[in-house]
């Protein structure tokens, strides 16, 4: 048995008696309070405070090495804080010398290897989760076989392992950690094995399947699209700090750093100069041109900023011989900067385009028709989705 079906079999929840039609239970409140952890001279976890509300889905979203799955394997109990403490509701889990074991944290984890056991069928390895429950044979084949039916693998119950694709291997993993039916569903990117168009029928099925648990659910993943997807909450993670938490929508809209801005998706950044007020937004002039923008805190008059600019704030136009060779200054060209597409790629609903301009080359521009290679057009740009940050310099 691996350490990771070792640790599977160690986080499934233990119970008393039968409940084989239970109300949807009521999932834990977690709250994290400085949590560090260092491995060497590495400090992977840098003090971090984190709450969760029953019932809600968390994502923590990070590149590699930010933290994100060591904080979710102390929550599970495999990891333990060198500082800090964990409460589930009033329960202190873990602080100081005190730790509650794996197994009375009534949690269950998705691993992203799976962590099928090879010599057991599909109906053992879900099963697996109700033997310190003491359920009497029959019921707890009914509870495995109700749950397998949910993920849609009633059919290969009698399957092993080997016999499976690798999102019905996935899906048996899923069944196990809801068979249990616990208070905490922790994932640790579950899908990134997986390709696309798999990842995106499971993402759904992950977040379906979990909300109708009424579990809190706790899923890490560096792919900010997947994030987006299914949070209610993101929590971004940087070298073991928690640079911003919020909403997808906050996350997105009001990014809190240029690491979280760049982090969740830009088509490029230009360099430029704030002005000032116009029209409810900020004004930067770039080179010849004005953008409107929202801006950061510490954005003012006369501040050098970096202009990051989300894909949804791209547009394409036709050049009009108006906007050739003269300044960009005038009112009629606000937010509108010539440029050339250097190259086109179909996506299915459409066509992505790199464009290049004197300032900057932006990915990523969209459009429902392709635009050839080596045309001239105009480059729109909508200030809901260019986001200035001072940079390094500011003007004396």
């Amino acid at each position: 048995m691996t350490a990771t079906q070792n640790a599977t079999a160690s986080i499934e929840r233990a119970d008393h008696g039968d409940r084989s039609a239970p109300a949807a239970p009521s999932g834990h409140d977690v709250v994290v309070r400085g949590a560090r952890k260092r491995y060497g001279a590495v400090e992977a976890l840098a003090g971090i405070d984190l709450e969760i509300e029953a019932g809600r889905f968390m994502v923590l979203l990070g590149p590699s090495g930010s933290g994100k799955s060591t904080l979710l394997r102390g929550i599970a109990g495999i990891e333990r804080f060198d500082a800090g403490s964990i409460r589930f509701g009033r329960a202190t889990i873990s602080e100081g010398h005190k730790s509650v074991p794996a197994e009375r944290r009534n949690l269950a984890m998705v691993f992203q290897d799976y962590a099928l056991w090879p010599h057991m069928t599909v109906l053992q390895n879900v099963g697996y989760a109700l033997r310190r429950r003491h359920l009497p044979a029959g019921v707890a084949r009914s509870r495995v076989l109700e749950t397998l039916e949910r993920v849609g693998l009633d059919s290969k119950a009698d399957s092993y392992p080997h016999e499976l694709s690798g999102g019905q291997q996935q899906r048996v993993a899923l069944a196990r950690a809801l068979v249990g039916r616990p208070a905490l569903l922790l994932f640790d990117e579950p899908l990134s094995n997986l390709d696309a168009d798999l990842r995106e029928r499971l993402r759904v099925e992950i977040s379906t399947l979990t909300r109708e648990s009424g579990a809190t659910a706790l899923y890490i993943t560096h792919d900010q699209a997947e994030a987006f997807a299914i949070a209610d909450e993101i929590g971004v993670l940087r070298a073991g700090k928690l640079e911003q938490r919020g909403t997808p929508e906050e996350i997105f809209g009001h990014p809190a750093s240029p690491f979280v801005a760049r982090f969740t998706g830009l088509a490029g950044s230009f360099s430029g100069i704030a002005i000032g007020d116009r029209d409810g937004y900020w004004a930067v002039r770039v080179g010849d041109h004005e953008l409107r923008c929202k801006a950061a805190t510490g954005v003012n008059a006369a501040t050098f900023v970096d202009l990051l600019i989300r894909p949804t704030a791209t547009s394409l136009e036709f050049a009009d011989a108006r906007y050739r060779g003269v300044s960009r200054l005038a009112n009629d060209a606000v937010d509108l900067i010539p440029a050339t597409v250097v190259d086109v790629a179909y996506r299915g609903r459409g066509y992505d385009h790199v464009v290049e301009c004197v300032y900057g080359r932006l990915t990523s521009v969209f459009d429902v028709s392709a635009w050839a290679r080596g045309t001239s057009c105009l480059l729109r740009l909508d200030p809901d989705g260019c986001l200035a940050f001072p940079n390094s310099a500011t003007i004396s």
